[in-house]
């Protein structure tokens, strides 16, 4: 017996939520089809297969005969079919087509019309009949496979029903109105994926890969494998993600990160594909082939991610298969109701129920969450904010509480000297000495102090031999002095009588938060250390904007309460030091019980944690742990991040209750109009495609979305 594999399929012509309904519904009627995920936005089917119950072949035949066309399954195809869509001019679609016949079919019955008026019922009644015949073939196979009311269906009894009842030449407006709607969702749709998929145009088609006899050829990007080594020139965008090996210069990562100022970009170095070399040469080592890089990676979440109904998606979708049943049953009533109860002329109230059935089409409630949800993650993509999923981005904007981890996260992840306090000597002499001392040692605090003395370009004293470190002690060095030390307090302590006042000195340190090193010459203090891991520079500023965004922020650390305490009060928010992993969940858990609350952390060793909380964001975006592991990743890796992940959410949740209001209110309006006789059939398929059209194009506003400082 063959286990269930995964298969996903590119199609064609499905450019609406109801669309993507229909196929859905078929799906769940197969045998041996599991965990269906249909996007309109992304167009495609993601479904698990029994292949000992059915084929790929038939599940295509299934999608075609609902009128929708799969190209394709391949992965490595994915990105060609992508621009090829993109690319495509819509006038060449079938569903353009399909606006030029009914067109021409109603030009030609006007003109003949005007020639032959005697013959003007038969010759619309004709024109009408064939324009419905693709609509009521789809609408009979949605029925077969399922799906009884769809838009179809309610447009094909409408235009067969004005017909029957002589309002032929109505009935061929209002076909070829439902068409140039269509046609209209398919722009909007393209317009929409093209948001995302324009991604793919950042990567450079070729790259200059070094050979081994030193120089270079030109191959395709797909051709790099793991360890190629690429020359970049001034100008050229990065063909895949790699490490500088040779060269320096500034690069600009705003099409990945969003970061809009040029990146330093040295040896050792990370850069990313499709970011662009400002004025240097740089030779790198290729870490990851054109399949799997970043930008492949953003558009595969961002794709997963328009997969993934958001609640609102879902619960609208529950509510309109309840709906369109029930709009045909009210146009019912319309119709018989009045003649029969009030003696209304039938005919009169035959066509306003025809109307009505126009008006009720879903099409615009349906489309109104995942419009604005699609728009969001694409505009959050644009900006390095990588929301993994509908119900992610809607639960960010509804917050109540942001937890940060300290370290790496508010803080820059490693120390950095703060004060220097000469004893002996001046300050220079004491860092001077100490970095001597530390020079050869990988110990942060030693790596720190070294880089405080280059920064000051100080000439270190020179040393005989190695440092001799003790573990959690000190670290000592023969200088041409004699032997110097470099420890903490309680070995100074334990090594001499350290002073009354350099004991307060260092007690006062301390209560700022920092760690404190004691230079010793002999038994003899020379000088104090401080040094503090430093909030990052837009750490203040974003916890200021979250608040006043009126989320509550505070801060979770392993770190002991005055340490913590420290660097809380520089930010503004509260800290909850002392916190072992366990305790760190279950402080989750408690303000969980509150209101939704979003955890923020650097993605790997913070992982209990973001998932445990109602979203998990992760810091540094960039790496491959935090773009698997939190529900959103910030590539540029700025806590300022957060309160734009918050602002977007917000944003998107607006826009969704402003296109069911639209949507809703204009079939409201225009309910009441038919029922009042001022409504005709096209004026109400107008109705419908303008709610839809304008859904959508409110929900493409969000792609230009920046959030507010």
């Amino acid at each position: 017996m063959a286990a269930a594999s995964q298969l996903k399929l590119q199609i064609e012509g499905m450019d609406c939520a109801s669309c993507a309904l229909k196929i859905e519904t078929a799906m769940q009627r197969l045998p041996g089809v599991s965990d269906i995920n249909v996007s309109y936005q992304a167009g495609t089917l993601a479904l698990k297969v029994d292949e000992d119950r059915i084929s790929q072949r038939t599940i295509e035949d299934k999608v075609r005969s609902l009128g929708y066309r799969p190209v394709g399954s391949a992965p490595e195809a994915k990105l060609a079919l992508l621009r090829k869509r993109t690319t495509e001019p819509w006038w060449r679609g079938a569903k353009a087509r399909l606006v030029f016949v009914t067109g021409a079919l109603f030009a030609a019955a006007f003109v003949a019309a005007w020639v032959l008026p005697q013959w003007n019922a038969w010759l619309f009644s004709a024109a009408a009949l064939v324009s419905v015949v693709p609509f009521a073939r789809r609408a009979i196979a949605g029925a077969l496979q399922g799906s009884s009311f769809t838009i179809e269906t309610l447009m094909s009894v409408a235009a067969l029903g004005a017909v029957a009842i002589g309002e032929a030449e109505e009935a061929a407006v209002v076909i070829f109105l439902f068409a140039v709607g269509e046609l209209l969702e398919t722009i909007a749709a393209g317009r929409a994926r093209a948001g995302i998929e324009a991604l793919i145009d950042l990567v450079p088609r070729t790259a200059l890969r070094l050979t081994t006899s030193g120089g270079t050829e030109s191959v395709s990007v797909e051709a790099l494998a793991i360890d190629d080594r690429v020359v970049v020139r001034p100008g050229d965008r990065v063909p895949s993600d790699g490490i500088v090996e040779e060269g320096a210069s500034e690069v600009n990562e705003a099409p990945v990160t969003g970061e809009s100022v040029p990146v330093l970009k040295e040896a050792g170095a990370t850069v990313y594909a499709g970011s662009i070399n400002a004025n240097g040469e740089l030779r790198v080592r290729i870490t990851h082939v054109a399949a799997d890089n970043t930008i492949a990676r953003i558009i595969h979440m961002v794709e997963e991610a328009q997969e993934s109904k958001a609640p609102t998606a879902r619960m609208i979708d529950r509510f309109s298969r309840w709906y369109t049943p029930g709009a045909m049953a009210v146009a019912a009533l319309i119709m018989v109701l009045p003649p029969l109860a009030f003696g209304g002329e039938w005919m009169t109230w035959v066509y306003r129920g025809l109307a009505t059935l126009l008006i009720a089409c879903p099409c615009a409630l349906v489309i109104s969450t995942p419009a604005a949800i699609a728009s969001g993650l694409a505009a959050g993509a644009r900006q390095g904010l990588l929301i993994k999923g509908g119900a992610a981005l809607e639960t960010l904007g509804k917050v109540a509480t942001v937890a940060f981890d300290k370290t790496g996260t508010l803080t820059r992840g490693h120390p950095k000297v703060t004060d220097v306090v000469a004893i002996v000597g001046s300050e220079d002499d004491v860092l001077a000495k100490a970095a001597a001392v530390e020079r050869n040692v990988s110990h942060p605090l030693g790596v720190a102090i070294v880089a405080a003395a280059k920064e000051r370009a100080l000439e270190l004293p020179a040393t005989f031999g190695g440092g001799i470190a003790v573990p959690g002690k000190a670290v000592t060095a023969r200088l041409k002095s004699g032997f110097a030390s470099v420890g903490s307090p309680r070995h100074a302590a334990e090594e001499t009588d350290v002073p009354a006042d350099v004991r307060d000195r260092i007690e006062a340190l301390e209560g700022e938060g920092k760690t404190v090193v004691v230079l010793m010459a002999g038994k003899k203090v020379e000088g104090l250390i401080a040094l503090r891991d430093e909030p990052r520079d837009d750490a203040a500023e974003g916890v200021r904007r979250l608040k006043d965004r009126g989320v509550a922020v505070l801060m979770l650390s392993g770190d002991n309460q005055r340490t913590a305490n420290a660097i809380a009060g520089r930010l503004g928010l509260e800290a909850r030091g002392e916190l072992l992993p366990d305790a760190k969940l279950a402080e989750i858990g408690r303000l969980k019980e509150k209101g939704p609350i979003a955890m923020v952390g650097d993605g790997i060793n913070d992982a209990p944690a973001l998932a445990a909380a109602s979203v998990g964001i992760a810091m540094g975006g960039g790496t491959d742990v935090a773009l698997e592991t939190a529900d959103a990743a910030l590539l540029r890796d700025r806590v300022e991040g957060v309160a734009d992940l918050v602002a977007l959410s917000q944003a998107t949740l607006g826009n969704i209750w402003q296109n069911i209001a639209l949507a809703l209110g204009l079939k409201a309006v225009f309910l009441a109009t038919t029922l009042f006789g001022v409504t005709t059939l096209w004026m109400a398929i107008l109705a419908d495609t303008g709610a839809t059209v304008l859904v959508t194009a409110n929900a493409l506003r969000l792609l230009a979305y920046r959030p507010s400082k």
